[in-house]
């Protein structure tokens, strides 16, 4: 029963997550044809086309690979930012022992691959892509555990998330304090008080589709200062109210009252409805609108757009890796940001795991065991949306240094997802809470 109950919600997140690997695994491949493909031009041409709004005093304009990039990708980090509040809140990062075993594994799936790299890499020229190996992709990474079905148990399942979560915040982090440009303080300050004032907002329980109206220019206001604008997502993200207006007791009271006033309506043969009717229906509609957490009806309503349609899109523009004869790759840099995403997660999870349980700060979650850890350690190196995406941000005004990064993020994360594959496939292990999820 109560495998049930932690089931349900679970397997229709992994579900959408694997899908959602599927199709950035499908749109990697589209990219890499068309980039190689004779119709090439039209692939660089179609990203590099400027769109957007000039006039005298403000200009808005940019290629379409940018629209991409800092404006879908927004959308992506504000639904990274419900997930991570709604976990702060109340769900497995909401207590210290919840968080401890996931948050020890982020921190090595963090710190060592970025140590690895800084060792193995030499030149000065492409230092600044010390971010692309800390990040994890959590699509692809659902995606591979969904692959194995009952072989692995639904903790783990669990703990890829939360570790995924954590992860994805040490990435936003380092973005906002290591991949944005020089900061317009002044336009970051206004930004900041709509922030505040957002969140004052919320903390009154007061919200209303205003937000995406401020949203968009707090969005304006971070692109033009220097920051990342898709920092402005996960901010943005934390202003949104978690409580309903109204408790769901008082809903369902309602929804009886209303009921019975419906009932005593007198039905008409007319297709139309009365008055009395349209006023009953008005005020289920209100009632509904207010139980709703405006947290969790956001988070359903985006995470399918982010999961089936921005992130396959972003996989569809960026991956495109032409190669030519006249090419002149960075071998050096591919290889050291392959070894890094697969052994730089695999030793820091690990390890890290590993000195969290044996100085007892954390737990294994339960039906897990070492072994399937070191699966998916090397999973972790799975880094492809994220790491791409600092890439962008690292090696911006080098096409070459980029694309060779491209390619290194590319082999890593296939290796690292293949053996990680492989690793847990082989360790195999049904268990029952494992079992809900694949019924």
């Amino acid at each position: 029963m109560i495998d049930k109950f932690i089931s349900t919600p679970l397997q229709k997140f992994l579900r959408i997550e694997s899908l959602s690997g599927i199709l950035l695994f499908s749109a990697t491949l589209i990219a890499l044809i068309w980039a190689n493909s004779p119709f090439s031009d039209t692939y660089n041409s179609l990203w590099n086309y400027k769109i957007g709004i000039t006039s005298s005093n403000f200009e808005l304009s940019k290629p379409l690979i940018l629209w991409v990039n800092d404006g879908l990708m927004a959308i992506f980090f504000f639904v990274i930012g419900l997930e991570l509040k709604r976990e702060l809140l109340i769900g497995e990062l909401n207590s210290v022992k919840k968080a401890a075993f996931p948050f020890f594994a982020a921190i090595g799936g963090m710190v060592i691959p970025v140590a690895l790299f800084l060792i193995l890499n030499k030149d000065p020229e492409t230092s600044h892509g010390w971010g692309i190996p800390m990040a994890a992709d959590i699509a692809f990474s659902l995606a591979i555990l969904q692959l194995l079905g009952k072989r692995v148990p639904l903790g783990l399942k669990v703990f890829l998330i939360a570790f995924a979560i954590i992860d994805d915040l040490g990435a936003v982090l380092v973005i906002a304090l290591f991949y944005s440009g020089s900061i317009n303080w002044l336009l970051i300050g206004i930004a900041l008080i709509i922030i505040i004032f957002l969140g004052f907002l919320s903390y009154k329980r007061m919200y209303s589709n205003y937000f995406v109206v401020f949203g968009i220019i707090t969005w304006v206001l971070f692109l033009k200062s220097g920051i990342h604008p898709t920092i402005a997502g996960v901010l943005l993200a934390f202003t949104i109210p978690i409580r309903q207006k109204m408790p769901f007791k008082t809903y369902v009271n309602k929804l009886c009252d209303a009921a019975n006033n419906i009932r005593d309506i007198d039905d008409s043969k007319s297709p139309i409805l009365t008055k009395e009717q349209l006023e009953e229906v008005d005020n289920l509609e209100s009632y509904t609108e207010k139980v709703q957490s405006p947290l969790q009806h956001l988070e359903h309503k985006l995470h399918g757009w982010v999961a089936y349609f921005i992130m396959p899109i972003f996989a569809l523009a960026n991956a495109g890796v032409a190669f030519s004869s006249d090419m002149n790759f960075d071998f050096k840099l591919i290889s050291v940001i392959a070894v890094s995403l697969v052994f730089g997660n695999f030793i820091g999870v690990s390890l890290i795991s590993f000195l969290g349980l044996k100085l007892k700060i954390t737990v294994l979650p339960a039906g897990v065991n070492f072994k399937h850890i070191l699966g998916i350690a090397f999973i972790a190196g799975v880094g492809f949306t994220m790491s791409i995406f600092i890439a962008n941000l690292a090696f911006v005004g080098n096409p070459t240094v980029l694309a060779s990064a491209k390619v290194g993020i590319l082999i890593g994360s296939l290796v690292a997802g293949l053996v990680g594959y492989t690793l847990l496939r082989i360790i195999g292990g049904k268990s029952e809470l494992g079992k809900g999820l694949t019924d």
